[in-house]
């Protein structure tokens, strides 16, 4: 094989002749989209088992990103290799299942080899294939035309824009199951827990808090000394001033100190109910650990105490905390 060279201006011309077959390629999909397709979401809403998926080659790669975006969007799905279902893998797929098989053409040997014994096990087919008289889609129960004009590959050989058409038909497939199984935000991120956005939603105040004896709070009888010691033993830069029955009354922080000395106040007959900042803010330790973030953000505070629903201190939270969470 012979190397030639390219010149600039070629290599952009091929890489957006590329672009624009597969772009082509999806929007030729809308057309081609049919009753087929709402068949296709009705037989996997309504089934009790999983959505099995096939392909071999590039379409089994396709298969296998399709299989974890249903699963990850509330379809339980998983991917069998259809070679290795000919050995014992078929073993995995009951009769509560559904197979989504993925071949361009939809002879794929491999596949057709399996084909009447899901038909003997009675399991719905659902072929995605451009080859709409092939034997997967005459042994389908629904057929989703997949089909391209051309591949993107100037020899129209390698699968190309046929794996991209296969791909976004199953994103399409996918995004109108977590629609109609009314999936939420919240649902992506329990299946997520180890991402960004797992975080943001999973994570609780009361998961990330200082709590105990980690939370400075002193008595509205308190000296200033003793609320000075409290705030540098526990380097919240912040302390509680609570009632009797723990419930809080108000806060001082380091931001109000720096204001009462560059004010020249005499500090040292003070009590904590003097210099206390009454009604601070506060969030509930049931709430989520984002809106702790959105509260210091939109108020433009550092930290804040953590109550109970009866208004006791419970805890306490600062910007500190919520960064080791890796919640901001």
């Amino acid at each position: 094989m012979m190397k030639k060279p390219l010149s600039d201006a070629h290599i952009l011309a091929l890489a957006h002749d590329t672009l624009d077959i597969e772009a082509q390629a999806v929007l030729q999909l809308k057309e081609q989209l049919s009753g087929s397709f709402v068949q296709a979401v009705a037989q996997i809403l309504k089934l009790s088992g999983r959505v099995v998926v096939m392909g071999m080659g590039k379409s089994g790669h396709v298969g296998r990103k399709i299989t974890a975006t249903l699963a990850s969007t509330g379809t339980p799905a998983m991917f069998v290799h259809p070679a290795e279902a000919s050995h014992g893998d078929l073993g995995m797929v009951t009769d509560q299942d559904l197979v989504l098989a993925i071949s361009n053409s939809g002879e794929s040997d491999e596949l057709s080899a399996i084909l009447p014994v899901l038909k003997r096990l009675g399991v719905p087919l659902i072929a995605m294939t451009g080859g709409l008289q092939s034997s997967l889609a005459l042994h389908a129960d629904i057929v989703l035309n997949s089909g391209v004009s051309k591949e993107a590959c100037p020899l129209n050989l390698a699968p190309t824009a046929s794996t991209t058409a296969q791909l976004a038909l199953g994103d399409a497939l996918a995004v109108v199951l977590l629609d109609a199984r009314g999936f939420k935000a919240e649902d992506f991120a329990r299946s997520h827990p180890g991402g960004s956005l797992g975080r943001r939603l999973l994570t609780h105040v009361s998961d990330v808090m200082r709590s105990g004896n980690a939370v400075p709070a002193v008595s509205p009888e308190s000296s200033f000394s003793e609320l000075m010691r409290e705030m540098s033993a526990k380097g919240l830069g912040a302390s509680a001033v609570v009632n009797h029955a723990n419930q809080v009354l108000g806060i001082f922080t380091d931001g109000d100190l720096r204001r009462l000395i560059e004010k020249g106040v005499d500090m040292r007959q003070l009590t904590a109910q003097d210099v206390m900042h009454v009604s601070p803010r506060t969030v509930r330790q049931d709430a989520l650990a984002v809106e702790a973030a959105d509260l210091m953000e939109q108020h433009r505070i550092t930290s804040v105490l953590v109550v109970d629903a009866h208004n006791k201190l419970c805890g306490a939270i600062n910007t500190h905390d919520l960064l080791r969470a890796k919640v901001i």
